[in-house]
């Protein structure tokens, strides 16, 4: 598995990573099926085998319920391993909320450290409602964040958005840019071609559409999908989510095959 630099960073990533929502929630996702949630053994032999493979970039988030505490009991070699977190997003009860105030904020990502059993968490992502330049401009998610990295707690941080200008104001403004791009979906190029220009961080969410890349599911194809995301401009790398061990290798051999 190759790896790409995360913008001017100093992080290195592979250029796939892995997304572990399905680890911790299986409630208000949108994936093609239903699924239900894999126990320990599954979770820890899935994660040895995306490090035997050579990924080392995992995606998780409070919001993904009980994803954080597993990783932290069950990533192995944990410390080998680049932790991408996110703040802002709480789902509780089946439902979510947020909060983006600077003493939640720092709150966030103290909780996700010990869940995560880490000293130092790799990238946090402010965890968008939608309403990016909102966030940006009324709240201090981003002060608690700037605080955090000057404390050594964080190594960078940014915010995975969901509007252009939310998107271009966090490439000018931070170290990382989660965007979102597809086979039918390119609105958030002219972010990641500012990423480019400035050498910050680009991560792709939703690169094989939650599952409806696949030709079964009615999409254009899951190789067609990686081939399109992984060559548009200042990508570091595209997170996938899945907890199916023969999906996992499919992807990382369409990978290694680019």
């Amino acid at each position: 598995m190759y790896k790409r630099q995360l913008g001017s960073t100093g992080i290195e990533v592979s250029v796939l990573g892995l997304g572990t929502v399905k680890i911790g929630r299986n409630q208000q996702v949108k994936y093609p099926h239903g699924f239900k949630i894999p126990d320990d053994r599954a979770v820890a032999e899935l994660l040895e085998l995306a490090q035997s493979q050579g990924i080392n970039f995992i995606d998780t988030a409070p919001a993904y319920g009980s994803s954080e505490q597993r990783l932290g009991e069950l990533l192995p070699n944990r410390h080998d391993w680049i932790i991408m977190t996110k703040v802002g997003e709480i789902f509780e009860n089946g439902h979510s909320r947020f909060d983006f105030t600077y003493n939640f904020t720092i709150h966030s990502v103290e909780q996700s450290l010990r869940r995560l059993k880490r000293d130092q968490v790799d990238v946090v992502l402010v965890h968008s409602d939608g309403n990016d330049m909102s966030i940006i401009n009324n709240e201090q998610a981003f002060e608690a964040l700037e605080i955090l990295k000057q404390r050594d707690l964080i190594r960078a941080y940014g915010m995975s958005t969901k509007t252009i200008e939310g998107g271009r104001w966090v490439v000018e403004n931070t170290d990382v840019v989660m965007a979102t791009a597809n086979l039918s979906n390119n609105e958030d190029l002219p972010v990641l071609e500012l990423a480019k220009q400035r050498n910050k961080g680009v991560v792709i969410k939703k690169g094989l559409q939650s599952g409806h890349a696949d030709s079964a599911a009615g999409g254009g194809g899951v190789e067609k999908a990686f081939s399109h995301v992984l060559s548009q401009p200042g990508v570091s790398s595209m997170i996938v989510g899945t907890i199916n061990p023969q999906h996992l290798m499919h992807n990382i051999e369409i990978v290694n095959a680019m």
